[in-house]
């Protein structure tokens, strides 16, 4: 890929987001929105291989964005029942660009209308996930485990709902921000999701999307500091976040919990996750919601001097509390984990049966019998974990777990 396409790909990955709330907040309109950053990447791919990359690419792409919307908002009016909106072509041609600060409040207003009321769930996180970090239907399926038409649907229906309920684009008044944390902060937590824990692809994870989400809980905890909340959700994305640099080794390669090198650890981003949780639990006096069940199940984690030394027993504990408020596969599958490290493989491989086939699933059953000495059946779930979806680091960690499982079968037989 050529340098300018490089830049602009970055460009578009780091700062689309930004670019895309403040046209959506001037035109009111997501698809003109996002219609005009698509035709202006395209007008950037033209040019700037002959006249060279802009001194300050974003500047240059949201200027460009914004003449686009113009000639968008110009054909609609073109169109029979279109009226032209007068006061938005003429805040789109206003010469200065937002200040930062401005720039912040669009894209907390943008979150905000994605989680209006008015639309489901799984609507406002597939919508979001869109317009926030610009992840396609194919990846938002990923994160929500679901298909790709029935993202397309959502999202569909979605800009549809906002368009026709008038849904405005601004933050709530403050008596209405308690219906929405929730769904805002399950926008923030699914961002950072596919960004730490991709399904499938070339790299182990985002920078970029990890990077975008500890950014908007940041704001969320600067608009809303007496909620307990997003200062949890904050909370976990700080404490896992602080594990991310001993992920992998210096050659690529996968490192796993047991052998990472805990002193890499960010020490400063765990003492303030731990702070956050702890003023988090103590506005609830302590009945925990999910978010702050999960962030206490990684300061357990990232308190533990050793893997060795963690207390897999409150861990199991805390995985129960979670399982009875908020139940899902991720969740028993850590329980899974959790269960093994306290009682044994054997019982671990219990806590396993009934859970959903999933890639991931086959690889922890996979390590689970191996501790048995099952090598057999464990190279077997490793060729049902290799069929599904995975990062091309983790398929290289399993290809390489199952070489190492056929030695221990063929030493078993000599």
């Amino acid at each position: 890929m050529a340098t300018e396409q490089i830049t602009l790909a970055q460009t578009i990955r780091v700062e689309g987001a930004r670019i895309l709330a403040t046209l959506i907040r001037t035109v009111g309109d997501v698809q003109i929105a996002e219609d005009a950053v698509q035709e202006a990447s395209l007008v950037a791919l033209a040019t700037w291989p002959t006249h060279g990359v802009p001194p300050e690419p974003r500047a240059w792409l949201t200027v460009a964005a914004r003449r686009k919307a113009i000639d968008i908002l110009r054909r609609e009016r073109a169109r029979p029942a279109k009226e032209l909106d007068a006061l938005r072509l003429r805040e789109l041609e206003t010469p200065d660009l937002p200040q930062e600060s401005i720039v912040h409040d669009d894209l907390l207003r943008l979150i905000f209308t994605c989680c209006h009321p008015a639309l489901s769930p799984p609507t406002r996180i597939a919508l979001a996930l869109r317009t926030l970090c610009g992840l396609s239907p194919a990846q938002i399926a990923g994160v929500l485990l679901t298909t790709e038409v029935a993202v397309n649907k959502r999202l569909t229906r979605g800009r549809q709902k906002i368009a026709a309920a008038h849904i405005p684009y601004r933050i709530p008044a403050e008596h209405d921000l308690p219906d929405r944390v929730p769904a805002v902060c399950g926008v923030v937590h699914s961002l950072y999701t596919a960004g730490h824990a991709p399904l499938e692809g070339d790299y182990a994870y985002d920078v970029d999307a990890c990077a975008e989400a500890v950014r908007l809980a940041e704001l969320l905890c600067d608009l809303l500091p007496e909620q307990p909340m997003p200062a949890a959700v904050l909370a976990l994305l700080l404490l896992t976040e602080a594990r991310r640099s001993t992920r992998l080794d210096d050659y690529g390669d996968v490192v796993t919990l047991d052998r990472a090198d805990r002193n890499r650890w960010d020490g400063v981003a765990i003492a303030r996750g731990i702070a956050l949780l702890n003023d988090s639990l103590l506005r609830t006096e302590r009945q925990a919601d999910p978010y702050q069940l999960q962030a206490a199940i990684a300061a357990e984690h990232a308190r533990a001097s050793s893997y060795e030394a963690t207390d897999w027993a409150e861990i199991v504990r805390l995985y129960d509390l979670l399982l009875s408020i908020a139940p899902s596969e991720a969740a028993r599958l850590g329980r899974a984990v959790a269960v093994a490290e306290t009682f044994g493989a054997a019982i671990g491989l219990t806590a396993l049966d009934g859970l959903a086939s999933s890639s991931r699933l086959h690889a922890v059953r996979a390590e689970l019998l191996a501790r048995e000495h099952r090598y057999t059946e464990a190279i077997a779930e490793l060729d049902e974990s290799l069929a599904g979806n995975a990062t091309a680091q983790e398929r290289s960690h399993r290809r390489q777990r199952r070489d190492t499982f056929l030695q221990l079968t063929k030493s078993q037989e000599n």
